[in-house]
């Protein structure tokens, strides 16, 4: 080549040296994201602005951009008339506990409500995913948009994953094990929400991330969007810990720690079953935590949707819609 490659300005800002580097404006990271997704950028760039990225920590511009461009390239492809009332993302997968958030998922469509989820498994080894939890208990995963939409019908929820939503962008997140890191995909996934739905929910695993994902909501310009430190960082109230929140509601951003839900903490289960999942639905079985992990959760949704403010309103409400969930779903 005898001429500088139109993706090497993007690296170079991200690597210029401690002095001279800086962050990516909004802009910029539009740019750039764009780029990497319509195949303009090689592969040792790839790598080179992924890992950057990943030591200096991505900015909220640099987010709300990424995102941006993600959703820009993915919506090219919709032919659906998905409106979903709740954007859900899953993608970090649980270890410690089972997926109780499934269970939330599962009463808010059987109280009228209807949710998009999407993400991806397999990324790192050990964990239990959304999609093969779905499979397990019965309900499939779309693998287009069309039957996103049928199931959306049928059931009030669907679950595409990022492999079907968007190829490059799941090829990026496969690279977890060549990197050994996570790249910042896993991070700006959480806020594509690709169908506009109005309420954005996202989960997150540290903290320190709340700040610039409530920034990135702002500048997308969500009507409602509101981040949990979620446990394993899913979207999943951990009823043994205060629950740290990041709202960002038609442009205020507020954060909130509501209290544990229990004085002491509980023993962490030996074994993961997951038809204990179906045991609790059923009221077939009674578990402490999980219960107040299910209704926990559906708090943290009523205080996204604007239901109530204070977690005792919330959690009233969570549990009354968890009263009215169908049994017969999970049979």
């Amino acid at each position: 080549m005898n001429h500088e490659h139109p993706f090497a300005q993007y690296v170079r800002i991200l690597g210029k040296g401690r002095r001279g580097s800086r962050s990516l404006t909004y802009a910029e990271a539009l740019e750039a994201m764009g780029m990497i997704l319509d195949g303009k950028t090689e592969d040792v760039q790839l790598g080179a602005f992924l890992m950057l990225l990943r030591v200096k920590e991505e900015s909220g511009e640099e987010l709300a951009g990424f995102a941006q461009a993600a959703r820009n390239h993915i919506t090219r492809n919709i032919h659906s008339s998905i409106t979903p009332d709740i954007d859900w993302s899953s993608y970090a997968g649980k270890r410690r506990h089972l997926p109780w958030y499934l269970l939330a998922v599962f009463c808010l469509a059987d109280n009228g409500y209807k949710i998009f989820m999407h993400g991806a498994e397999g990324h790192t080894e050990g964990r239990i995913y959304t999609q093969s939890t779905l499979k397990t208990l019965g309900f499939l995963s779309a693998s287009n948009w069309q039957e996103a939409e049928q199931h959306m019908q049928s059931q009030g929820f669907c679950y595409l994953p990022m492999e079907f939503m968007s190829p490059e962008l799941h090829r990026i997140i496969e690279l977890r094990n060549t990197f050994g890191l996570r790249s910042p995909v896993h991070s700006f996934s959480r806020m594509l929400n690709p169908l506009n739905a109005p309420c954005v929910a996202q989960g997150i695993f540290h903290p320190g991330y709340g700040s610039s994902h409530q920034l990135s909501a702002n500048l997308l310009h969500y009507p409602r969007a509101s981040i949990i430190k979620g446990e394993g960082g899913e979207i999943e109230r951990n009823p043994d810990a205060p629950s740290i929140m990041q709202h960002c509601f038609n442009g205020e951003l507020i954060e909130e720690t509501w209290p544990s839900m229990f004085e002491r903490r509980h023993v962490k289960p030996e074994s993961l079953d997951l038809n204990n999942l179906r045991a609790l639905w059923q009221d077939d079985a009674f578990d402490e935590y999980a219960r107040a992990a299910v209704i926990g959760t559906l708090a943290f949704i009523a205080r996204l949707m604007g239901k109530a403010e204070t977690q005792q309103d919330c959690i009233n409400i969570a549990e009354n819609w968890w009263q009215q969930r169908n049994p017969e779903r999970l049979k």
